[in-house]
């Protein structure tokens, strides 16, 4: 019976988070309603709430995005200037993943992931 799971992201700014999702990487807007904001990219849909209290450096929001053709992704953000987490440049893992993350302007964690 379960068909999806869509993660909701608090978000701070809503410009910032419009900017960062949808000029960044490339997601759509499929709704704005004040303090709630729906995106998608391909098969992928991310809900953000406002959220003007949290402190960026306390938030342990994390996505896992399952993807294909990992290295084109990577340096598709790279020459758009998308900064990568300081930890989280593209390798192999351990777990039979190729990964890499980044954070966007709240520090919700977006790690993307294909199996090797």
């Amino acid at each position: 019976m379960l068909l999806t799971i869509i993660p909701k992201l608090p978000m701070r700014d809503k410009a910032a988070s419009k900017q960062f999702y949808i000029e960044g990487l490339g997601f759509s807007e499929m709704g704005d309603y004040g303090d709630y904001l729906l995106l998608k990219k391909e098969s992928i849909e991310l809900h953000l709430f406002e959220f003007k209290g949290l402190n960026p450096f306390e938030n342990d929001g994390q996505v896992y995005i399952r993807t294909t053709e990992i290295e084109a992704l990577y340096q598709d953000l790279m020459d758009r200037k998308i900064p990568i987490h300081p930890n989280g440049s593209l390798e192999n893992k351990a777990w039979g993943q190729k990964e890499f993350s980044l954070l966007d302007p709240d520090h919700n964690l977006l790690t993307f992931g294909e199996n090797l």
